[in-house]
């Protein structure tokens, strides 16, 4: 059993989470929270621990060649501080299709991802870190 997992969408704007339930089999988002710079590690690490998580899964948003651009280099100095404060395992996942999937799936549920603000924003960062951690955790599923 893979245990929770704390799914993580991050920007520069707000940090999108999603948690598992205990058995690692599906991921469900919480509220996004807004990024702050250099306490983004510790608040995510807090949250993490506050939902019992074993894993914390961070999107990693490489091109769509497969190589890191600024944002992967941002999210990658994001996970290494991570590391340095927590002693869960911290899992780069690669990202590139979630934002496109999120905003499909909120757009089939009547929401407008063109037009959303704040908390609205906050709701398609959240179910982008859903979307990583689900495929997270099905990857690990198809490797047993």
């Amino acid at each position: 059993m893979a245990g929770r997992m704390l799914g993580v969408d991050y920007g520069e704007a707000r940090i999108g989470l999603a948690v598992s339930d205990p058995t690692g089999t599906i991921a469900s988002p919480i509220e996004a929270i807004g990024a702050t710079g250099s306490g983004d590690p510790l608040n995510v690490a807090n949250i993490a621990a506050d939902h019992g998580a074993s894993t914390i899964v961070v999107g990693l948003p490489l091109s769509l060649d497969g190589t890191y651009g600024p944002a992967a280099r941002k999210v990658n100095a994001f996970c290494n501080r991570l590391r340095k404060i927590t002693d869960l395992p911290v899992v780069a996942w690669d990202e590139r299709s979630t934002t496109v999937e999120a905003q499909s799936l909120l757009r089939a549920a009547g929401h407008s991802p063109a037009k959303a603000r704040g908390k609205e924003r906050g709701k398609i960062d959240s179910a982008s870190a859903a979307i990583i951690l689900n495929a997270y955790m099905q990857s690990l599923s198809q490797d047993i």
